[in-house]
């Protein structure tokens, strides 16, 4: 899938989704919880436990496939899922306004 002029081209694994979110003081995203659709349609909402600010200048190929320039935000995020914790890297987007999130 490509977003937008091929700003963020993404891997298959990739699913848009729903993010919820704080601004810190000085206007950093701190990403709190996750809302994806399940396979039956149904909203699952998971709470974001740790997360690490990933974001770097200029482009490059992510480790899961995906290619972001220096406006795309970048975090890796620890949740709980069937008790078992798991990381996810979230991309955001801000022209676009669009989170992505592979795992």
């Amino acid at each position: 899938m490509i977003i937008e002029g091929k700003i963020m081209r993404v891997n298959h694994n990739a699913q848009k989704i729903d993010v919820i979110c704080q601004f810190s003081r000085d206007g950093a995203i701190i990403p709190m919880k996750i809302r994806i659709r399940d396979d039956d349609g149904a909203n699952q909402e998971y709470s974001i436990k740790g997360y690490r600010d990933v974001t770097e200048d200029g482009a490059r190929n992510m480790p899961d496939g995906v290619y972001v320039t220096g406006e795309t935000s970048v975090f890796e995020c620890n949740i709980i899922s069937f008790g078992i914790k798991r990381t996810v890297r979230l991309y955001y987007k801000p022209a676009d306004k669009v989170w992505i999130m592979t795992s």
